[in-house]
């Protein structure tokens, strides 16, 4: 048993270190295929142009998307991830981009399709089509993952929205006042003695109006992606009137193109200036019920513009009843980077900056919906709210 332990552990140090480590024997089938694909792409010695063939040459991109199918064969999809990350980084890929090959091999991932989406530009029109099925796979990835929580926990909140705590007899909800009273199930009668009934009182006649103020500028390449998605799913909701508007010293209101997210993320600049008290003033005229509308502003509050503006904006709307959530990324990261001192008069001001993730966007949307209070939401989920010189700062 030792003895198997220990040829182990050096077959584990032998992947590990490459071919500077010889001396702990030699590797053959699987672990041969696995010591070429991380070796091509970490080995000491190989130059940017040699491991996956990225330099100059008519052989270098073929040569990249062979590593690429190799490594979706040898490694799950977590470590695949990681090593496209590292192959990107490590390659020039603004030359990969122009390769079809290299766009139909590669897995999608978040970060990956935001560099590519900064640099489309650069895509050749020969392998443009393949850059938008990435895309797609990307998108509908995502769907399968997100939209599923993100309907129940809408949908619950809509619900719960128009329950009636006291509903007449032509407005009890049967199904749920049994579930609601199962343990009020009396067997010497046979009955069940509901101590509380459950109805539904009658529908709001006003649409909330839910709107997603994005910042595309570089650093928020992945909450421009989870926004742009998430905003086709809540546009589906009949009772919500979604827009999607993006900005950076421009302002595009997306809106119209929702039930295409493919589209949307191909019309998207990441990169260049921010003016947020111009976006967020877009949306103000967006505003027909403040009461009934919730603006989701995605930044990191670095403001190319009029500091003083957009401060200005922000307390108008929070004074005229719009529910204004200021997050700092919607990301898998949290906020790498953001403006601590903007973020905390934002706080300040009433709309409390944190940073939020992907998973957690459904529930907080229901807590935004029912106008729950956002500091108990991002305490329980530990989101650290922005609150000046003593506040967090998420790394």
């Amino acid at each position: 048993m030792q003895n198997l332990k220990k040829r182990e552990r050096q077959r584990r140090w032998r992947l590990l270190l490459g071919q500077d480590a010889q001396q702990l024997g030699p590797v053959s089938g699987q672990d041969a295929r696995l010591d070429q694909a991380l070796g091509a792409l970490y080995q000491p010695g190989f130059d940017r142009a040699q491991p996956l063939g990225a330099g100059g040459g008519g052989q270098s991109m073929p040569q990249a998307a062979r590593w690429l199918g190799e490594i979706q064969k040898l490694f799950p999809a977590s470590a695949v991830a990681i090593l496209q990350k590292d192959a990107t980084e490590r390659l020039d890929l603004a030359a990969l981009v122009q390769d079809p090959a290299f766009l139909e091999a590669v897995q999608p991932d978040v970060e990956l399709v935001a560099q590519l989406l900064a640099l489309r530009h650069l895509i050749p029109d020969r392998a443009k089509q393949n850059a938008r099925m990435l895309v797609q796979r990307l998108v509908e990835a995502l769907m399968r993952k997100h939209r599923p929580p993100m309907e129940q926990a809408v949908r619950g909140a809509r619900n719960r929205a128009v329950r009636n705590p006291r509903p007449r007899p032509h407005e009890i909800d049967w199904n749920a006042t049994i579930r609601r009273n199962l343990k009020t199930y009396r067997p010497e009668y046979n009955a069940l003695i509901p101590e509380r009934l459950v109805g539904h009182g009658r529908r709001q006649r006003r649409m909330n109006t839910l709107i997603l103020c994005v910042d595309q500028s570089g650093s928020m390449g992945a909450s421009v992606i989870y926004s742009s998605i998430f905003a086709a799913v809540l546009a589906s909701f009949p009772s919500l009137r979604t827009h999607l508007v993006l900005f950076d010293t421009a302002v595009v209101d997306w809106t119209e193109s929702l039930q295409d997210p493919v589209e949307v993320l191909f019309g998207i600049q990441l990169g260049g200036g921010t003016d947020i008290a111009r976006a967020l003033t877009y949306c103000e005229n967006l505003v027909e019920q403040p009461a009934e509308t919730h603006l989701v502003l995605i930044s990191d509050l670095c403001e190319g513009g009029s500091e003083a503006k957009l401060l200005q904006t922000a307390h108008r709307l929070l004074e005229s009843g719009v529910n204004l959530i200021t997050l700092l990324a919607l990301s898998d990261e949290g906020a790498p980077w953001f403006d601590r001192k903007m973020a905390a008069q934002f706080t300040a001001l009433g709309s409390p900056a944190f940073a939020c993730t992907p998973d957690l966007f459904g529930d907080l949307m229901a807590v935004a919906l029912e106008r729950r209070d956002l500091r108990d939401f991002a305490s329980q989920n530990r989101l650290p709210i922005i609150i000046g010189s003593t506040g967090m700062k998420r790394e």
